[in-house]
């Protein structure tokens, strides 16, 4: 299963690594190897919560996020997309953002293809860092089978069952990011913020609604069957807008890679191909997660994944106005992740032994 699940990712990094070695030498081979560890590492939550979102889609579906999804990611987000934001918020025409695109160190106005890009960053951190934030929030606000944290969680379950409680937090954080971290930018990063908002309510709001009655319909069809112990797996448009919502989220994810790449190369083939190589890891990694049961054998993982989305929305917020250093978020999800992973198999351990459920490990520390 993990070569037929990784063959492609291992194809694609030996081609990719080839070109660059080829098309740019030693240097280029070296940096499109960093700039794919650096993708990695910073969307390896990415990948958890993918997978709990993946599991609810049927075998085609699932396909269609490892194909389709994959062309979307890597030529879509970290090459179109970074043309697009350039364009509107520089308000440059097409034809002269690719200009500065394919020749790094020309000039338009005194700013190049990169520097255009950072100036973006404010639309760019406000957008995602709201939309992860939902994510985040809308976790850690319902009710949930298993508990990690069980002193913060257990709480916040109680004050989740107020409607709307995740928009007006995360409204609050979007106002408070543009006083205190926007300065001048204060009216792109509230535009770009509440725009995020939407896309998570809309994108979101339209998958439930899809996925609602086809499970209804799937539940009428097995009521001989105990509730929750099979999984129904749905298709069609409910799988459709869950599809999309994959792609916005991993748009969210590649926001902070994709600036930050431009601190390793400023050529935006090399950083294309980089951040793509990486990408396939990450999706490949999801499908490999969705078909082992992971996140059914580790319980906690999925906090973790959620925890360091939180940490990351944080991070976005922040760096509206304060650069924090790429590692340093790569850092911080694999901690969470690795934390959740550790709580996840000592639970394990201990429910083997006979231990109790009012035994478990449920927090970092106890």
């Amino acid at each position: 299963m993990f070569l037929r699940t990784f063959g492609w990712s291992f194809a694609i990094t030996a081609v990719g690594l080839a070109a660059a070695g080829l098309f740019w030498g030693a240097e280029g081979f070296g940096i499109v190897l960093i700039l794919s560890i650096l993708e990695i590492s910073l969307s390896f939550d990415n990948a958890v919560v993918n997978a709990t979102v993946l599991k609810r889609m049927n075998p085609y579906w699932q396909k269609i996020f490892l194909t389709v999804g994959v062309l979307i990611a890597v030529f879509g987000m970290r090459l179109v997309f970074p043309l697009l934001v350039v364009g509107l918020t520089a308000k440059l025409n097409p034809a002269t953002v690719i200009d500065l695109a394919l020749h790094s160190d020309k000039t338009h106005d005194g700013l190049t293809y990169g520097q255009y890009l950072e100036a973006a960053n404010p639309a760019i951190a406000a957008f995602g860092g709201v939309f992860l934030l939902m994510i985040f929030l809308d976790f850690v606000f319902e009710e949930k089978e298993h508990n990690w944290l069980s002193w913060i969680e257990r709480p916040l379950e109680k004050v989740g069952k107020l409607d709307a409680l995740s928009s007006v937090v995360a409204l609050v954080a979007l106002v408070l990011s543009a006083r205190f971290f926007a300065a001048e930018h204060a009216e792109t990063v509230l535009l770009a913020g509440v725009l995020g908002l939407i896309t998570y309510l809309v994108v979101g709001g339209l998958s439930s609604i899809f996925e609602s009655g086809l499970e209804a319909e799937a539940e009428r069809e097995e009521e001989d069957q105990k509730a929750g112990k099979s999984l129904v797996q749905v298709g069609g448009k409910a799988a459709f807008f869950l599809f999309l919502y994959l792609e916005v989220l991993d748009a969210s994810f590649s926001f902070d890679g994709v600036v930050g790449a431009f601190a390793i190369s400023s050529d935006i083939f090399m950083i294309t191909l980089g951040l793509g190589i990486g990408a396939m890891y990450i999706r490949s990694l999801t499908v490999f997660l969705v078909r082992k049961g992971t996140l059914d054998d580790y319980v906690y993982l999925e906090h973790g994944a959620h925890y360091a989305i939180g940490a990351l929305a944080g991070i976005l917020l922040v760096g509206i106005r304060f650069h924090i250093p790429e590692i340093v978020t790569g850092l911080i999800g694999v901690a969470f992740i690795g934390l959740a992973l550790g709580s996840s198999i000592l639970r394990n351990r201990r429910e083997g032994d006979g231990v109790g459920e009012e035994n478990e490990l449920v927090g970092a520390g106890k």
